[in-house]
């Protein structure tokens, strides 16, 4: 009986050393970010850093996260993450440079048996089952479609209010799409789902051209240089679908040129749907540039990622004893969107 009691007491002892061990544990995080200047983007990394130090003093260990610009240049991704294997961080989060380019990445931490993880832009349907389904690892993102069913819901309401969006009286709203990137699964969903959603909801619409849907790569500049030329050649575009606010954004540049989407009262104005709810949609929104945006939570997806990983490091596991529950496709965790207009 002594020999069981002491055998008990040691295991005890020995359960407790190892939970005081996990909890003053320290955890080297990185972080592969596609470009710093992508507004959304910003809001994410400012969130992990937030939660690094949030998540860190909740469960009582120290969180080191260094992030690292991409500069939207794959070559420069594989670079920092050769850098990175030479380091050997305890865990990698990656935000792809070109969603279709992932294997690199996966061969290289997989070889170096450092778990990793995909946040935000998701790899191509192409390799989404080489690079996270088969080694095991997990995205963080949203569902593809639901931005852009909701684009299509915004402007069905706004419709079924307000017929004189259809500036030319023709009973059809000539349309063009801003997309974000080519192969991005998140991307074409917008577009799909945007045209095909409103329509269902009664919208009547039509391309305003035959190439509608513009490639700007999620880019402010971009927008701005290809809807200058568009509008310059066809004034009879009614509504502009954007991927994301920041092409939303070099939109209403190209339109104030013309004297549009000034957010002056009386001033001619095209129907702009963005998503992203960043604060320049926010504030553009409210000033009638656009009419609105669908808000993606960056704080959520921040505080996911680091979340996730810090479990994963500390029991084997994804989400066991988390709130979060994997989606019905077996390999992510899907953060929810939100309508927003002025009203």
């Amino acid at each position: 009986m002594k020999r069981i009691l002491v055998i008990l007491l040691a295991l005890i002892l020995a359960l407790g050393t190892c939970a005081a061990f996990a909890e003053g544990e320290t955890y080297d995080i990185r972080a592969l970010i596609w470009k710093y200047d992508d507004t959304y983007g910003s809001s994410v990394r400012k969130a992990m850093d937030a939660a690094a130090e949030d998540i860190g003093k909740e469960l009582g260990i120290t969180i080191n996260l260094t992030m690292y610009d991409a500069a939207d240049d794959m070559a420069k991704q594989v670079e920092q993450a050769t850098q990175l294997v030479g380091e050997k961080p305890d865990f990698i989060i990656i935000n792809l440079a070109e969603v279709a380019s992932g294997q690199t990445l996966v061969d290289m931490f997989t070889e170096a048996g450092i778990p990793f993880l995909f946040y935000n832009k998701e790899p191509s349907t192409e390799t989404v089952q080489s690079v996270v389904v088969d080694p095991g690892s997990i995205f963080i993102g949203t569902t593809p479609r639901e931005a852009g069913d909701m684009q299509g819901e915004i402007l069905a309401d706004l419709w079924a209010a307000d017929p004189s969006i259809d500036l030319n009286g023709d009973g059809k709203l000539q349309f063009i799409e801003f997309e974000g990137e080519p192969n991005n699964p998140e991307a074409i969903a917008r577009t799909q789902y945007s045209e095909e959603t409103a329509k269902e909801l009664g919208v009547p619409l039509e391309p305003a051209i035959d190439e509608y849907v513009i490639v700007a790569n999620w880019d402010t500049a971009q927008a701005t240089e290809k809807m200058t030329a568009t509008f310059a050649a066809n004034k009879d575009i009614e509504v502009v679908f954007c991927n994301n606010d920041d092409m939303a954004n070099g939109v209403v540049a190209a339109l104030r040129d013309q004297g549009y989407n000034t957010g002056i009262e009386g001033d001619p104005k095209l129907v702009i749907i963005g998503v992203d709810a960043t604060d320049w949609a926010m504030t553009a929104v409210q000033n009638g540039e656009i009419y609105g945006s669908v808000k993606q939570d960056g704080d959520a997806m921040g505080y996911a990622n680091v979340r996730i990983a810090v479990n994963y490091l500390q029991t084997g596991t994804w989400l066991d004893g988390l709130d979060y529950k994997l989606a019905d496709d077996g390999y992510s965790v899907r953060i929810p969107y939100a309508k927003v207009t002025a009203e």
